[in-house]
């Protein structure tokens, strides 16, 4: 089996490349400005050099609240690149993994989210993402999209070290009280897609389609936040002493996101036997990567 990887540089892409490599699978990663997802020609070449036997597309822009100003930009990226990618991969009769986002939903349901359900984005970057996989599942018949959520890491921009960042300068954080979601770790969703990629090369019947995977349990940013610096107090030094709720009124983010965007991840178990462990194991793993990265500094 071999992977190709878009996006590799991202936050996930990395994790990813990791992951394959320290479990002896063949990768080749790519990213700008080597290969740009806009670019069809770009797409076609690294496809057609790599000869991959299934493509995993990581890249996206992922600045939510830009994206309300720089439309153009977001829908290039998260709709028209998956396009490019599917085209290229159908082309070749190569199965593609598109990464998408719990802000497909509208957060409205009050409940998790099946594969199933209708998509009703808020924002920009929502609808983005939303098309991009409507354009996988209109050219491409053996594709799998899996959603995740509030993904973190010990690398890139997440809202872990921007915390740590914060809390490491600031006594008082406010951070936002009124949204709930699954925090997930990039290693850990990483993980997940390589078990899903050797299960594939098996050459079984491939169960394609819609999938999520988040780390389990539900949270808020606040709740996220207060965990965060919980872990963080015995492994390094931080100035914060409280940690504030606010409404997401009261924060004024530029672009809206839904109050409730818990995402199911039953089929995933069913199909694959893939269960993730709870958030907050997770979170330690990375802040131990974080403080180790910053000790050997």
């Amino acid at each position: 089996m071999k992977l190709l990887i878009f996006g590799a540089d991202g936050q996930l892409g990395s994790a990813i490349t990791r992951q394959s490599r320290g479990r002896g699978i063949f990768s080749a990663a790519v990213d700008l400005p080597e290969a740009d997802i806009t670019v069809s020609a770009d797409v076609r070449r690294c496809i057609e050099a790599a000869q991959p036997t299934l493509v995993v597309n990581a890249a996206a822009y992922t600045a939510v609240d830009r994206a309300e100003s720089d439309a153009k930009a977001a829908f290039a990226v998260n709709r028209d690149g998956p396009r490019n990618l599917a085209e290229a991969c159908a082309a070749e009769n190569i199965p593609l993994v598109q990464i998408s986002t719990d802000y497909v939903f509208d957060g409205s349901a009050g409940r998790p989210y099946t594969e199933d359900e209708p998509v009703s984005p808020l924002g920009v970057y929502g609808r983005s993402k939303a098309e991009g996989e409507a354009a996988v599942r209109e050219i491409l018949a053996e594709h799998l999209i899996v959603r995740t959520s509030w993904l973190f890491g010990a690398e890139g921009n997440n809202f872990v070290r921007t915390m740590l960042r914060l809390g490491e300068t600031h006594r008082l954080v406010e951070v936002v009280a009124d949204q709930s979601g699954c925090p997930t770790s990039a290693e850990d969703l990483a993980r997940a897609l390589i078990d899903i990629a050797g299960r594939l090369a098996e050459g079984a019947a491939a169960p394609w389609g819609t999938y999520h995977f988040c780390n389990r349990g539900t949270t808020t940013w606040h709740g996220f936040a207060e965990a965060i610096f919980a872990m963080a107090r015995s492994r390094g030094r931080l100035q914060v002493n409280t940690v504030a709720p606010i409404t997401t009124e009261a924060f004024g983010a530029p672009a809206p996101r839904p109050a409730f965007s818990v995402l199911g991840c039953d089929r995933l178990r069913r199909r694959f036997g893939i269960v993730a462990r709870p958030w907050q194991e997770a979170l330690a793993e990375i802040l131990d990567r974080i403080y180790a990265a910053a000790e050997g500094e």
